[in-house]
């Protein structure tokens, strides 16, 4: 069955999933035992949201094209990023899984590009995976106490910084490769912001705007009670 957005389905992962996400940050507060288990699953599920995506398709017995093989979607790597910075606590990881996963992550569950629907394990897994990097990057913050480094827009420009290198080397692989990383070479096939914005290569700028005005206005209501540290488990 193929994907609809907004359909039930679309709804009602897009529902349960928002669940998961506060009860997961509901149990972080609490401390003790529960920030241990609630910290130690996001970390877990986002270090193996590519295997399990990988083992979704390979339920349907079909051969894969190389942008479901290789895991460069900047997603795949918002997701890997993610859980190293739960266990880690380093603030170039934990800067990077908040700024990408409430700048583009969010996006990508609003207006997704998958083309199966429910029940398929794809469809499943796609939500799974997009969920624990929305998660992760608000227990940074709202149970971990991470802040972005002073001046503002350090951790914005910083983040920005990386988001084109990171388009730099898709637009590189998907011209070796004729994949389509990032959707940096086409838009997606599913509805997207990206029908918005021009056609190829117009809408790459068009994001790049987009990108520094979200990271700058995602750094303001972090910008107050700075902590400067993280809180002891």
């Amino acid at each position: 069955m193929p994907f609809q957005p907004f359909s039930d389905e679309h709804i009602g992962a897009l529902v349960l999933g928002g669940l998961a996400v506060a009860v997961l940050l509901a149990a972080g507060k609490r401390g003790g035992n529960s920030r241990l288990l609630a910290c130690g699953l996001l970390a877990f599920v986002n270090l193996m949201a590519f295997p399990l995506n990988q083992a979704a398709w390979m339920t349907l017995g079909r051969t894969l094209p190389l942008d479901n093989i290789l895991p460069l979607h900047l997603c795949d790597i918002a997701a890997m990023t993610a859980g190293f910075a739960l266990l880690t606590k380093r603030p170039a990881l934990c800067a990077l899984t908040y700024f990408w996963g409430l700048a583009a992550t969010l996006q990508a569950l609003l207006t997704p590009a998958l083309g199966l629907g429910f029940p398929s394990w794809p469809f499943i897994t796609f939500f799974i995976q997009h969920f624990a990097i929305v998660a992760a990057a608000l227990y940074l913050p709202i149970v971990d106490g991470w802040r972005p480094q002073q001046p503002l827009w350090s951790d914005p420009l910083r983040v920005y910084g990386w988001s084109v290198a990171y388009l730099a080397f898709a637009l590189g692989v998907n011209t070796l490769l004729g994949t389509n990383f990032g959707f940096a070479s086409r838009p997606p096939a599913n509805p997207s912001l990206i029908d918005h914005l021009g056609p190829w290569p117009w809408y790459l700028f068009s994001l790049q705007a987009i990108a520094v005005a979200l990271f700058l206005l995602l750094a303001l209501p972090l910008c107050r009670n700075r902590s400067g540290a993280f809180k002891a488990p």
